[in-house]
């Protein structure tokens, strides 16, 4: 099985490249955020200041000859004469707020907009009843305001560049030694996966070779039982050859698993007849579904469910102590396939990490062999690539009953 050159750095590139853009759209909202904080205390302070020069330019007023710069002065006295500051803007002054404020004394504060441009006007009487107008040219402050921002957007694309390569750099130094590691462990899968897939083929090639031969020979009894038992050597050699397939497949991250209606009855009833023998050696008595049993059909991969049940059917067999029963169920759009037996159950501190790597590692409970805790393990990833889950259900009696629901493909047929 081959891959495309440098699928490794591509793979590494590609997140690399989304961890910089995930940093440079966090980064964008901080600046969008302290923009607008930024842009906002600007204004603010603005209109803070332009009030309280005008407000003070307006009470302090005795002529009309020098007000601040970019302001002008309306004064009337109480004759009823009104004067200007030079250069009062077309428009200006506002006569109705004049008459307002010397009828009721109540100062007025307004913005008027004039040919485009903004003012910040302010009328009040004086003790002397003068009534005193103030306009203040906020283009100025306009400008200033525009310019911030222009500096802030500026600065901010800048920062998001930075931010975009930096976040690149960085996932891409940060993901190399993972690479690394994951690179390794799926070349160790891939070669161990092709160096037993020889032998395993050898061994298939050898047991269709004695096959072939008693069945050219005159059969007895004697004969016909260990022609069964060829039989299922020559299944078991092509099931481990499929396995080591799928290995390979699945060490392969650029590699698309095929998506099959699988006939999980058909599946359950080659797991058990493979797993026949062993119970048998135990005593212990494999129940399944029956020949006239419907077909429950799944997306996915035969050779992966395959592994997901045997690998279930083995943990019950090691466990049960008389009886292990498989029973497959389809319903609102979802397949169960529910595998109890008979044993000591599973403890209450155990069921937390039961599909953990590793985590129920040690001797069986009743062959002595050496266990690594990897099975359960193994049937909850293949579960969720098929978009499904391995669940431990609660059961009144004695025993483990252990359940892969998966989605169904619609179709059930006899």
């Amino acid at each position: 099985m081959t891959r495309p050159p440098n699928s490794e750095s591509a793979l590494v590139r590609r997140a690399a490249l989304r961890l910089g853009l995930q940093a440079a759209l966090l980064a964008s909202m901080i600046v969008v955020l302290l923009c607008a904080v930024a842009v906002a205390v600007v204004v603010t302070s603005q209109q803070h200041a332009a009030t309280a020069l005008l407000h003070s330019a307006v009470a302090s007023a005795d002529d009309v000859i020098d007000p601040p710069a970019g302001a002008w002065l309306v004064m009337r006295n109480r004759a009823g004469t009104t004067t200007v500051s030079t250069g009062l803007p077309t428009g200006l002054p506002d006569i109705g707020a004049l008459d307002r404020v010397a009828a009721s004394g109540v100062p007025e504060s307004a913005s008027v907009r004039l040919h485009g441009v903004e003012y910040r006007m302010e009328t009040l009487r004086q003790r002397d009843g003068t009534v005193v107008q103030g306009v203040l040219d906020l283009a100025a402050n306009h400008t200033e305001r525009d310019r911030l921002i222009a500096m802030l957007l500026l600065c901010g694309g800048v920062g998001l560049l930075l931010a975009a390569v930096a976040g690149t750099w960085l996932g891409y130094r940060a993901l190399r030694p993972l690479s690394a590691a994951l690179a390794l462990q799926r070349r160790f899968v891939a070669d161990a996966g092709h160096e037993l897939l020889t032998p395993v083929t050898l061994l298939n090639t050898r047991a269709q070779l004695i096959r072939r031969r008693l069945h050219s020979l005159e059969t007895d009894s004697k004969a016909d039982a260990v022609l069964r038992d060829v039989d299922g050597l020559v299944a078991d050699s092509t099931r481990l050859g499929e396995i080591l397939e799928d290995l390979l497949l699945a060490a392969d991250p650029t590699a698309a698993r095929a998506r099959l209606p699988v006939d999980l009855t058909e599946i359950i009833r080659g797991v058990l007849a493979a797993a026949g023998p062993a119970a048998a050696e135990r005593g212990i008595g494999l129940t399944g579904p029956q020949a006239d049993t419907p077909q429950v059909r799944v997306p996915g991969s035969p050779v992966a469910l395959g592994r997901a049940v045997t690998a279930l059917v083995d943990n019950a067999v090691r466990h049960a102590i008389h009886e292990v029963t498989v029973a497959v169920h389809a319903g609102n759009g979802q397949v169960a396939v529910d595998v109890l037996d008979d044993g000591s159950g599973i403890d209450a501190e155990s069921a937390p990490r039961l599909f953990e790597r590793f985590a129920s590692g040690g001797a069986g409970p009743t062959d002595g062999r050496r266990h690594y805790g990897l099975g359960l393990a193994l049937v909850s990833e293949i579960a969720a690539a098929h978009g499904g889950r391995v669940e431990l259900l609660a059961r009144p009696g004695p025993g483990a009953a252990l359940r892969i629901q998966l989605p169904s493909s619609g179709a059930h047929h006899r």
